[in-house]
């Protein structure tokens, strides 16, 4: 094919996607507009076949990632000895942590555990759990407490001999909050445990929304205990993808990460994270924001998006039987129904058929938001189509039997989570089959 066909093809298929431009999705896509966008995809461009697997090859990309990193620990409170690499994003940020302190537990000899444990909230990001899984760690849940923060008291309980990692969030995913992080601290020091705060999230917006003067809790290496951090420039970094930040205290814990095969007939191979080939289109960019924004730049974006977050909550908490979950502490945050008569999965689906791209929670039912600065733009579009959506639901019960409302609802119900894990695992051969079957 030529390669004018080749790109018309590229832009008919692109017609299927979502369009995150006019800022109707709230999630997936951190879009700051086309004069940003633009500026990435040169910097992006200018590295596009660069590979950040070999520092020696690319010394730009490792002076790259290196100020990054000195970037990044400044933000988050670190000192002159913190270090890390950057990532392909928040997963492989996820990732490492967990493969580093299980083998630095292996490395010390007063550890005798068979099977390794790690101790996360129940509201931590699904990828510990992946991470869990790829590394032989078996994961501990903890309860929340009645404001969706884990208890520290439950953790503590649950610490024994095969503990070998805390995990907090800054702020969880599914509601927006942050953990008692300084009390989670405190346990790690006494159980002399590593713990690592998950600010993918928050790790670039957070520092500016404390310096806003908004409610902000410890997060960082301000707080004793505390022995890695994870952050994603993709996300509140306005960066491209895939770009994260890893950081650790010291090198004490950074060169259990590293990977060294001495014995390769291909020569020594050294890799400081997961990855192989490491884009150095991503590397480049994520530095190019960071310049170009400043302190003062993400200062500005911080404090439009927690206006924006102000105004959004209002006009839900305005319409009758909507409400926030718990009193999350920045962008991030679900909103439920608060009456019988209102099926919130119901109400997804009448968004949905306006043009809004809405994600579901579970356990509680709820809707996500996660705002971005250009959603200052349709917020009264958004409360509007928000208030006639509940009003349709509330005058006509039967649309919760209906549509991804049952769907989701029944799946929410199943008591047996194994028959749904395998009705999914069914759905994503379909999809990932030789015949790419798309569930709808």
């Amino acid at each position: 094919m030529a390669q004018s066909e080749v790109l018309e093809l590229l832009r008919s298929y692109k017609k299927e996607d979502i369009n995150y431009k006019d800022s109707k999705n709230w999630s997936l896509v951190y879009y700051l507009g086309e004069e940003h966008t633009r500026f990435l995809i040169e910097a992006f461009s200018s590295f596009f076949s660069e590979n950040a697997l070999n520092p020696m090859a690319f010394k730009s990309l490792k002076r790259f990632e290196h100020e990054v990193v000195r970037m990044t620990a400044n933000l988050l409170n670190g000192d002159s000895n913190v270090v890390g690499t950057m990532t392909s994003g928040g997963t492989e940020s996820c990732l490492l942590p967990v493969m580093t302190y299980r083998d630095l537990a292996a490395s010390q000899r007063s550890f005798r555990a068979k099977k390794p444990e790690m101790i996360a909230p129940e509201s931590v990001h699904v990828a510990w759990e992946k991470a869990a899984r790829y590394f032989g760690v078996k994961m501990v849940h903890a309860p929340l407490r009645s404001d969706l923060r884990v208890d520290v008291d439950a953790v503590k309980k649950l610490i024994n001999k095969n503990t070998i990692l805390l995990v907090g969030s800054a702020p969880s995913y599914p509601h927006g909050v942050i953990d008692p992080l300084a009390e989670l601290g405190a346990l790690a020091l006494e159980h002399r445990l590593p713990f690592h705060v998950d600010s993918c999230l928050g790790g670039f917006l957070l520092p500016f929304v404390e310096k806003l003067g908004h409610r902000v809790p410890p997060f960082d290496f301000r707080i004793p205990g505390v022995t890695s951090i994870s952050a994603d420039l993709h996300k509140y970094g306005y960066s491209a993808k895939g770009a994260s930040v890893l950081l650790y205290r010291n090198m004490k814990y950074l060169r259990h990460q590293f990977f060294v095969y001495e014995n390769w007939p291909g020569g020594i191979f050294i890799s400081p994270a997961l990855l192989g080939t490491r884009p150095g289109g991503a590397i480049a960019a994520a530095w190019a924001a960071m310049k170009v924004l400043g302190m003062n730049g993400y200062l500005d974006l911080a404090q439009k998006v927690m206006q924006t977050t102000a105004a959004l909550q209002d006009g839900i908490r305005s319409i009758p039987g909507l409400e926030i979950l718990s009193d999350p502490e920045m962008s991030v945050f679900a909103y439920q129904s608060s009456s019988k008569k209102i099926n919130i999965y119901a109400v997804g689906d009448q968004m949905e058929a306006k043009g809004w791209q809405v994600d579901r929670l579970q356990r509680p039912a709820a809707l996500h938001a996660m705002v971005t600065p250009l959603h200052e733009r349709i917020i009264d579009e958004f409360i509007a189509d928000l208030k006639q959506s509940v009003e349709k639901v509330r005058n006509d019960p039967s649309l919760a039997a209906k549509g991804n409302a049952a769907l989701y609802g029944m799946i929410a119900r199943v008591p047996l989570r194994g028959l749904v894990k395998k009705e999914v695992l069914k759905m994503m051969e379909k999809i990932y089959g030789p015949d790419m079957i798309m569930p709808y």
